[in-house]
């Protein structure tokens, strides 16, 4: 098994793709602290994974809220003794709004989980990993990172924030045995959309038409293969980049 014995804390991992990694990482061996804001969803998915015969417990988490992200790293090490994995995949869409058509409330709110929240739980196992010289962050980007209309500008804006954190961090602890890296997914089927709540007409109209260029979309167990390379030793020499998973979106 690839991830045997170690322990992974997953975020957003009650639906999606954050559920279909930490299904995958308990397969592969993982011992897997499940982390969402939605409780009874995120017990759902320590029990299938349980029922096939891992190991896993629920947390659950406000990503936006410090003390939340404390707390889950905490409940990680004393139920299993130690962090070796932290995935990063909880997040939230905004409306497609362009600049123009922003409120600070919605910006703020989306940076609080898509960005501050990634900060914030990597700041948090890095004295674990340190200590150890060993550890594995996975932070879950978007398309929307790396191009300037796969969503609203809110949105973009916090993915390439996302994007540049890991990169900074893969760097920075590279010598200390430490890998951070990151992966920009296309159109997936989750339930993302439902934390949108009032698109923008001018904004859905100007991005339109590049979605029309997805050649498909892609499956929540498609990315979790990509995850598991990048936390299992197979990613050993890969580290402070992003593996775009897009099915050929942005090739064109």
């Amino acid at each position: 098994m690839k991830l045997q014995d170690k322990v992974a804390v997953v975020t957003g991992a009650a639906s999606g793709m954050g559920k279909a990694i930490a299904i995958l990482y308990a397969q592969e061996g993982a011992k897997v602290i499940v982390s969402d804001i939605n409780l009874e969803a995120a017990e759902n998915t320590a029990e299938q994974i349980k029922a096939s015969g891992g190991e896993a417990v629920a947390v659950k988490t406000n990503v936006a809220v410090e003390e939340d992200i404390q707390h889950l790293i905490d409940s990680a090490v004393s139920t299993y003794g130690t962090v070796d994995i932290l995935v990063n995949n909880a997040g939230i869409m905004d409306n497609f709004e362009p600049a123009g058509e922003i409120e600070d409330a919605n910006w703020e709110r989306i940076f609080a989980v898509n960005t501050t929240s990634v900060m914030r739980a990597t700041r948090k196992v890095l004295p674990i990993f340190l200590e150890r010289q060993s550890g594995v962050i996975v932070n879950v980007a978007s398309a929307g990172g790396l191009n300037g209309a796969r969503a609203g500008a809110t949105y973009t804006a916090s993915k390439h924030a996302v994007v540049g954190f890991t990169r900074n961090t893969g760097f920075m602890y590279a010598q200390q045995g430490i890998r951070c890296n990151a992966i920009a997914p296309g159109s997936v089927e989750t339930n993302i959309s439902a934390s949108m709540t009032r698109i923008s007409e001018f904004g859905m109209a100007r991005t339109q038409p590049g979605l029309g260029l997805n050649p498909r979309l892609g499956k929540p167990e498609e990315i979790a293969k990509v995850a598991l390379f990048l936390a299992s030793d197979e990613g050993s020499f890969v580290n402070g980049t992003v593996i775009t998973a897009d099915g050929g979106w942005s090739a064109y």
